[in-house]
């Protein structure tokens, strides 16, 4: 007897919004990971940020369900960003998952590869406990998707801790030692970037920095800060007393929250409290724009970034994996 994925399935896009997409999207399973409801789905689908076209799904040869896989990005993106959820029926036999799931994802990159996509989506792998390695059924549930990214090419794994403050936590004390200024000039922008670079503990800017050198990695992350919901005229750069550059902030959103963005202090200043001071200006500038919740993330092996939101009165809502292709 075959087992009900063991022979070929079939994997495609959605092709047809409507009753197909509604069988794709009742695939329902008890593994404990987070899970992309219906509902969800669609709101997201009505602002573009999930398509049918990067909605993909594997079926067996008579047309069951086995396995989909859902891409994420924003309203104006040409090409997904993210793969958001991937998941397969509870029937499919563990150790033939991995395979599935992996098959699944690479079709869905060759045909994004084929529609002009430059590079693969990462694979956000969302909302696990601190504590998940501890617990089986959440260590099992993550090996199989784990094997999946790394079995479609996405073998850069970072784990990475997600932060959150809301206005039930005090405000961090206004910033006493450090003067923050706006500085409209990209390209000093982008010296101060690569300043603040220097020796960091973020992974995916190390691998960044080591492909393709320290400036056109810092031009990455300036890029990148351009195209998110945030706006330009919020970043600045801090400045010791002296006019010595001490570091830069740069607050920024999300489609669904305003967040910390990204921040770095100098390294000959380092160890003097100064990311705290930094750190402390991007919330209450946040607070004061009216922000409900600002939330931020930093790699697992970034202690004294995790260090410094907990002292602001951040506090650790969860942890991602995230699995990316190695840079070219």
């Amino acid at each position: 007897m075959t087992s009900p994925s063991s022979a070929v399935p079939r994997l495609s896009a959605v092709s047809h919004p409507g009753t197909e997409l509604d069988d794709v999207l009742a695939l329902t399973s008890r593994e404990p990971v987070w899970r992309l409801s219906a509902d969800a789905y669609r709101a997201e689908a009505a602002r573009r940020r999930y398509r049918s076209e990067w909605t993909w799904a594997a079926r067996s040869p008579d047309g069951r369900l086995l396995a989909r896989a859902v891409w994420w990005g924003q309203s104006d993106s040409a090409h997904p960003i993210a793969l958001d959820c991937l998941a397969t029926t509870d029937e499919a036999p563990a150790e033939e998952k991995a395979a599935l799931a992996a098959a699944l994802v690479d079709a869905g990159h060759r045909a994004f590869r084929a529609a002009g996509a430059e590079t693969l989506p990462l694979y956000n792998l969302l909302r696990l406990p601190g504590a998940w390695r501890d617990d089986p059924d959440h260590a099992a549930a993550v090996a199989w998707r784990q094997e999946a990214a790394h079995r479609a090419g996405l073998t850069v794994e970072v784990e990475r801790l997600q932060f959150e403050w809301t206005p039930e936590a005090p405000l961090p004390a206004e910033p006493a030692r450090l003067v923050f200024t706006p500085e409209p000039d990209d390209d000093v922008f982008l010296a101060a970037m690569v300043r603040v670079a220097e020796g960091t503990l973020d992974a995916h800017t190390r691998e960044s920095e080591a492909a393709r050198g320290p400036e056109a990695a810092a031009r990455e992350s300036l890029e990148f800060y351009l195209d998110r919901p945030g706006r330009r005229e919020w970043w600045s750069l801090a400045y010791t007393p002296d006019g010595t550059l001490a570091g830069l902030a740069i607050p920024s959103a999300t489609p669904y929250s305003r967040n910390v963005g990204y921040l770095g202090v100098v390294p000959e200043l380092r160890g003097r409290g100064y990311v705290s001071e930094i750190l402390a200006a991007i919330t209450r500038f946040q607070a004061a724009a009216g922000a409900e919740r600002v939330t931020a993330t930093t790699d697992l092996g970034n202690r004294p970034m995790a260090a410094a939101f907990t002292r602001a009165g951040y506090r650790n809502t969860e942890t991602r994996l995230i699995f990316s292709a190695p840079l070219e």
